[in-house]
């Protein structure tokens, strides 16, 4: 280990480097920076003692050669010993000399060895000067590594440091006189810990696996390895080269590896799974760029082969023969098997089989076994030994992934042929076609016979031995023969019943042979039609609205088939002469005619007979009920009685009834809350309550020069031009004179109060200007009665407001002042107020919520 010597030195020193600097430049004008490496005095063989900057030097430089064959150059200058070496008391050196081949430029460095570091102060010529040190490595963590000769200033390392761990040291050196003077600043020193090749490379997997296809094409990348070391990055300690040492199976040699990035490739296209799947590389990885004298490590690689589908399924033979019984379905008959190199249990393996020739009639399958392989062919739809008695299949089978190779390369299915040998079965009876017809007349005479339903057994083709039997016959119209499967009318038969369609009569018939084998199929039996039905007319009940209308459409109709109906003659039956009188028919078309009124008939019901023939003369006569109308529709006709149609009652909805009586419910409610209101009113005792003047009279809020009144002292009278002496509901308001204001506010009860609004002239109006409810109370209280229960009272307050020292009024008695507007709706606080505090608090249920305690407390009061 060395130590860098430290670069801040003292004046004398520094001047003594410059100047053998300065001399080797002269010498040498080629020569780059000088190099002063700090060895131990004893180097070891192949010992690294440092590092020179080469490419600050020459960067160019493709050749380096040292001149002392002691020391070996790498190429990011890291300088090693080739042999062991003890350096005397002298400095040693040696020059590096570089160059480049191709423009035959040389530069050279030279290296100066020295074994001894020493702090050393200019002031030691004048003072006796005491050497010492501080900082990390001598005080400080890592405690008593350096130490320094008091004396001398030599520096010396005591123990091995591990750059690892401790890349450099900075600490101080102080320069002292015995008596503790310091004639120089402490000195700052670096020293800096040279790297040494002291760490392996190490894998970052004990075991790499990888995976690639069979068959891949040569460079195609197998995966990445890679490794750390621990020792200075960009050094050689640090540069790292892989390679390839050994494979397991050893040959041929299939990989490579990239020396700088470990990048593993392929070198060949013959990877096959089916030879070889699994292949093992042993890897290394060495530092100082894989010189012999490197470190290095080992790993393994182990690489996988993946499977492509290379390899096609073959048949193991080319022809199979196989055997089925006719009628027989949903049966396994043959298993086939087939060879695949590929990897079993893969889609590389699974086969897919077809069926490609010989199953146009879709009667078989095959299918693939999924734990054999196998391709199992089945019968999913029965053979008849009568028409064929042997299939020949031509079967292919193909992997379910794609192959891989080119298909022009060879054929991408193989194929084998399967022959089907069909075996015969006793089947008994066939009923073939299931359905079979026949024809006969309708209204046919009962025991009439015909051909029935014929089974026939398969193998001989004969119906012979052959039973027949009915199984559904809807009417019970016919027979069956057991031996021949004729049928026999039993009744009449029908084509318009209801239980024909589209004029088939069907029945079911069971044939049997003597083994009591059977087969069911079905009899249609075609009635032919005959003319047998008159046209007649459905709707018989006509509705003619006579203000609207004056005729109704009818239209016939005939159950036999159209040749034996349309076209319809419609007559009116001649035989009451009434009808021929007040009805008319007119053809529409062939099927219907217009039935109009003449003669201006009554409102009413009408009877009217109609007589249609179709095309042959069958005829038949429909009474049709006409309901003449004064109606806009029909409907209006047929759910309105009108006495002039013959009367009818009037019928009521359940929702109209319940309306009704809802309604009458209604009545009979507001009735009863008129009748208990009327009599509430009148009970109310007419008397005059103790604190009416409480309630109705309040000081005005507005007060205004009025007429000159004279007051007595027992008495209070008032003297009024102009005025109403009347009130209008029994509440007095006080008169005005010459267009002055005055208003005196009524309560009654809490109740909105009775207010005359403000105007020109000498009226009162019950509050006409709040527009609220009032309430009048019936005019109950007259003049007399208010003025004589207000008289006393007004007259005492009179008499108390004169009754001050001087027999003065009071000064808030009768104050003159202009009218300004609405008053307060506190009211007046006047000595003429009887109960001031309670007087006009309708201003209280509108305070804020801090003040409702209050006013809740002066309305107890």
């Amino acid at each position: 280990m060395a130590a860098a010597r430290p670069s801040g030195s003292w004046s004398g020193a520094l001047c003594r480097l410059l100047l053998l600097t300065l001399a080797i430049l002269i010498f040498a004008s080629d020569a780059c920076k000088n190099v002063t490496l700090y060895v131990p005095s004893k180097l070891d063989a192949e010992k690294l003692i440092g590092r020179v900057n080469l490419k600050e030097c020459f960067t160019a430089a493709n050749l380096i050669h040292s001149s002392d064959p002691d020391f070996q150059i790498l190429e990011d200058g890291s300088v090693y010993t080739t042999n062991s070496i003890l350096l005397s008391s002298e400095k040693r050196s040696f020059t590096i000399l570089l160059s480049n081949t191709e423009n035959q430029e040389k530069k050279k460095i030279f290296v100066f060895l020295e074994h001894q570091t020493k702090v050393q102060s200019d002031t030691a010529q004048n003072y006796t000067i005491y050497y010492s040190i501080r900082g990390p490595g001598v005080d400080q963590e890592p405690r008593n590594l350096f130490y320094v000769e008091r004396d001398t200033g030599n520096l010396y390392c005591t123990r091995a440091v591990d750059r690892e761990q401790y890349e450099s040291f900075e600490i101080i050196a102080f320069a002292t006189t015995p008596d503790g003077y310091t004639p120089e600043l402490p000195l700052p020193l670096i020293i800096k810990i040279e790297d040494e090749n002291d760490n392996y490379p190490i894998f970052t997997e004990e075991t790499y696996t990888f995976t690639i296809f069979e068959n891949c094409r040569v460079g195609t990348t197998v995966g990445q390895v890679c490794a750390t070391d621990k020792d200075e990055p960009d050094t050689m300690h640090t540069r790292l080269k892989y390679s390839i040492i050994g494979q397991v199976p050893p040959s041929p040699t299939l990989f490579s590896m990239h020396p700088t990035t470990g990048v593993i490739t392929t070198t060949s296209s013959q990877l096959d799974r089916e030879l070889i799947d699994k292949y093992q590389l042993k890897i290394k990885v060495q530092d100082m760029d894989g010189q012999y004298f490197g470190l290095q490590t080992t790993s393994t690689c182990i690489i996988n082969i993946d499977d492509v589908n290379d390899h096609l399924p073959t048949f193991t033979r080319t022809s199979y023969v196989a055997s089925v019984e006719e009628n027989t379905v949903d049966v396994e008959i043959l298993r086939v098997t087939v060879e695949d190199k590929d990897l079993v249990n893969t889609a590389n393996w699974r086969a897919n089989y077809t069926i490609l020739k010989g199953n146009e009639n879709g009667n078989f399958k095959i299918v693939t076994d999924a734990k054999t392989n196998e391709g199992i062919l089945c019968v999913v739809k029965p053979l008849n030994y009568e028409e064929k008695q042997q299939v020949i299949l031509q079967i292919g089978v193909v992997n379910e992934a794609p192959f891989s190779r080119e298909a022009s390369s060879r054929s991408a299915m193989s194929t084998a042929t399967v022959t089907v040998n069909v075996r015969d079965q006793d089947e008994g009876p066939e009923c073939n076609p299931p359905i079979q017809t026949v024809r006969m007349s309708e209204n046919a005479a009962v025991g009439t016979t015909s051909n029935g339903y014929k089974a026939y057994d398969p193998e001989t083709r004969s119906s012979s031995g052959i039973r027949y039997k009915k199984l559904t016959d809807p009417t019970e119209w016919v027979t069956i023969d057991e031996n021949t499967g004729s049928i026999r009318v039993f009744r009449s038969l029908d084509r318009e019943a209801e239980t024909i369609r589209n004029g088939i009569y069907n029945i079911t018939v069971l044939a049997s042979d003597q083994a009591g084998r059977t087969c069911t199929g079905t009899l249609g039996i075609i009635l032919q039609d005959v003319n047998d039905n008159g046209p007649f007319i459905p709707k018989k009940t006509v509705i003619i609205c006579k203000p609207t209308m004056s005729s109704a459409e009818i239209v016939a109709v005939d159950p036999d088939e159209p040749i034996n109906g349309p076209p319809f003659d419609f007559s009116l039956e001649s035989s009451t002469s009434d009808v021929q009188r007040m009805w008319r028919l007119n053809k529409i078309n062939d099927t219907a005619a217009r039935l109009s009124y003449q003669n201006d008939p009554a409102f009413g019901s009408y009877v009217v007979p109609i007589t249609v023939r179709d095309r042959l003369g069958m005829s038949s006569v429909t009474s049709l009920d006409v309901a003449l109308c004064d109606c806009i529709t029909e409907n209006d006709c047929t759910h309105r009685a009108d006495p002039r149609i013959g009367g009818g009652g009037v019928q009521l909805g359940k929702w109209a009834i319940l309306a009704i009586l809802l309604g009458i419910a209604l009545l009979f409610c507001i009735l009863f809350t008129l009748v208990c209101g009327a009599s509430g009113i009148s009970k109310q005792p007419k008397v005059i309550p103790d604190d009416l003047a409480q309630q109705n009279l309040i000081v005005s809020n507005t007060e205004a020069p009025g007429d000159d009144k004279v007051y007595s002292a027992n008495g209070f009278t008032t003297q009024t031009v102009g005025a109403s002496a009347q009130g209008v509901c029994g509440t007095m308001g006080s008169g005005v004179k010459n267009g002055g204001q005055e208003t005196i506010e009524m309560v009654k009860g809490g109740h909105q109060t009775l207010e005359s609004c403000r105007g020109a002239g000498h009226h009162h109006t019950l509050d006409s200007c709040k527009g609220g409810h009032t309430e009048v109370d019936n005019c109950r209280y007259t003049y007399s009665e208010w003025h004589s229960f207000t008289q006393p009272r007004l007259g005492e307050k009179v008499y108390l407001c004169n009754q001050d020292e001087n027999h003065k009024h009071a000064q808030d008695y009768v104050l003159t002042y202009n009218y300004e507007g609405r008053g307060s709706v506190a009211g007046s606080v006047g000595c003429c107020s009887e109960r001031q505090e309670e007087d006009g608090l309708e201003f209280l249920d509108n305070l804020e919520p801090k003040f409702r305690t209050l006013a809740e407390a002066c309305m107890k009061r």
